[in-house]
């Protein structure tokens, strides 16, 4: 079941990248570790500074990824934030997205939505 989850998020990580980018979005890393977790996506969309926390399903049976995006999650995100930004020296504006996909059995994408400034 692990991997199956693994499998999920590793594909809803590219799809919210590609969907990014078609957005204009500048990636500038995936899968960056910090002492708090991993961050997802980072990114540039004009002059802010993007963390972009990707939550995928497939099917809403046990919940929607929104679920997921609890206040233990949400202070997690923050810590990674701020480490990252640190680490850069990062000095213009912030801001934390989240990319919430639902994916149909085959992988096709049921739902996407793309949340801005979450925390």
């Amino acid at each position: 079941m692990k991997e199956f989850n693994l499998k999920t998020g590793k594909l809803g990580e590219e799809i919210a990248k590609n969907y990014l980018e078609k957005k204009g979005y500048k990636i500038l890393e995936q899968n960056y570790k910090t002492k708090y977790g991993e961050i997802d996506l980072v990114a540039r969309d004009g002059r802010d500074l993007v963390v972009v926390e990707v939550r995928t399903k497939k099917g809403e049976m046990f919940g929607s990824p929104e679920d997921s995006l609890n206040k233990k999650k949400l202070r997690k995100i923050q810590l990674n934030t701020l480490a990252y930004s640190g680490k850069i020296r990062w000095k213009g504006p912030c801001r934390v997205d989240a990319v919430c996909l639902v994916l149909e059995i085959n992988n096709a994408i049921k739902r996407l939505e793309h949340y801005q400034n979450i925390c």
